[in-house]
């Protein structure tokens, strides 16, 4: 499929700092590239603040429809969410399609889920955003598959009639609540279980999915587009010292999301609240890494997620080009595809954990073979020996503070020392 010409429009307001302003712009650029667009150019403007009617200046409106017209332009994309008012005035203005930065996440959103959770999510999102727009939206609702900016889930054109929009935001609503009620109780039944829980959040194409799946031995999509990996994928794995944990792939994460795809993706988000370990992944060769550290934790923050114990993991250190200052602490650099980095992180994920957790020493006699393999799997053991003239086996390790193996560690304790 030929790739639609796109022109990208984007104003830097006067609280914008130049860090924020270039990456956004270098972001909506691999955004379009990610949906299948050519963008042929960049026209920008300082301004105090947005124009409320049209986005940009009278003057700046008038030099990008003659670029239009010159570069043969077949889509305009703003770099901010656009009022219902903006984008009926550039839509009218400029003759042809113009969308902005939300709706252009949503349609990568729209092409990416694979899951019915998915897709019921994004299409909340979409209908959600629609709703207030119809009336400025009437090109973009004119065909179905008309380009960026109009896929929806499963590729079905969104009716124009408000009612029916109201009517199906109320369906899916109610269909995710039966989800979010499954998920609940899985995440419930994990709890009970104890196992130990590890989610993978980052900046979205920073090597999250390389990482996950050389971990598991999985084959979940590795692209180099931003938003690979939509629909959350947990696998179990052993560490080292055979702790047992589970380690779960995310959403990548995206400055300025639209705050529709945030609340729609709330249960999916949920598995990274309810963790018990961060791998906060970053591509250390991307020159706007710190800005994109930055978002990861507000949106950590936003989900009250930023007290949960991290690691955090510089990706793709083979693309370096000059020595690297870390921002967060703990901290490992390295490259997803070397193996010998592969299983440093995991060494590196105990180690971090062995400092937060609380240590143990205790001997069990042979017959305590049930208690003896609970400490193997949900502790980190880090010495196990069996002492001949006692007839028991000595072992040392590290244990969660709140874990219900920590009244049997202490009751065998009192045992031991009777």
């Amino acid at each position: 499929m030929a790739k639609e010409n796109v022109l990208i429009i984007a104003v830097k307001k006067g609280s914008e700092t130049d860090d924020h302003y270039q990456s956004s712009v270098q972001e909506i650029k691999s955004l379009s590239y990610t949906a299948g667009g050519n963008v042929v150019e960049i026209v920008t403007q300082n301004r105090v603040q947005i124009h409320p009617v049209t986005y940009v200046g009278e003057g700046k409106l008038e030099e990008v429809k003659q670029r239009i017209i010159q570069l043969d332009i077949e889509l305009v994309i703003a770099n901010d969410e656009l009022s219902p008012g903006q984008l009926r005035n550039l839509n009218d203005h400029f003759g042809i399609r113009v969308i902005d930065r939300s709706q252009l996440i949503l349609d990568i959103f729209a092409s990416r889920a694979k899951t019915k959770e998915g897709q019921l999510q994004v299409e909340l999102a979409q209908l959600e955003y629609t709703l207030p727009r119809l009336h400025g939206m009437g090109l973009v609702m004119s065909r179905l598959g008309g380009g960026i900016g109009t896929r929806g889930p499963g590729e079905t054109k969104l009716e124009t009639d408000q009612r029916h929009i109201r009517r199906r935001i109320d369906d899916i609503k109610r269909r995710l609540k039966d989800v979010v009620k499954q998920r609940e109780q899985y995440r419930k039944r994990r709890k009970l279980n104890q196992v130990f829980q590890i989610a993978i959040v980052g900046y979205t194409n920073a090597g999250k999915s390389t990482i996950f799946n050389r971990l598991t031995n999985e084959s979940a999509l590795e692209e180099d587009l931003l938003f690979a990996t939509l629909d959350p994928l947990t696998r179990q794995i052993h560490l080292p010292s055979g702790f047992k944990v589970l380690l779960t792939d995310t959403v990548g994460f995206l400055q300025d999301l639209p705050t529709s795809l945030i609340a729609a993706f709330k249960s999916t988000l949920e598995e990274v609240r309810e963790a018990d370990f961060l791998l906060h992944v970053v591509d250390a060769s991307h020159e706007g890494n710190e800005e994109q550290q930055n978002t990861v934790m507000q949106i950590l923050r936003e989900l009250d997620a930023h007290t949960i114990p991290m690691l955090t993991v510089y990706n793709k250190s083979d693309l370096l080009q000059e020595d690297f200052i870390p921002l967060h602490h703990p901290y490992i650099v390295m490259s997803a595809y070397d193996e010998k980095d592969q299983e440093t992180l995991v060494l590196k994920i105990e180690e971090v954990l062995k400092q937060e957790w609380d240590q143990y020493s205790i001997s069990l006699k042979p017959d305590k073979g049930r208690l003896m393999n609970q400490l193997g799997t949900h502790t980190i053991v880090t010495r196990k020996q069996y002492n001949e003239n006692k007839n028991q086996y000595d072992l040392e390790g590290f244990i969660p503070q709140i874990h219900p193996l920590q009244s049997m560690v202490k009751e065998q304790d009192n045992v031991d020392d009777k």
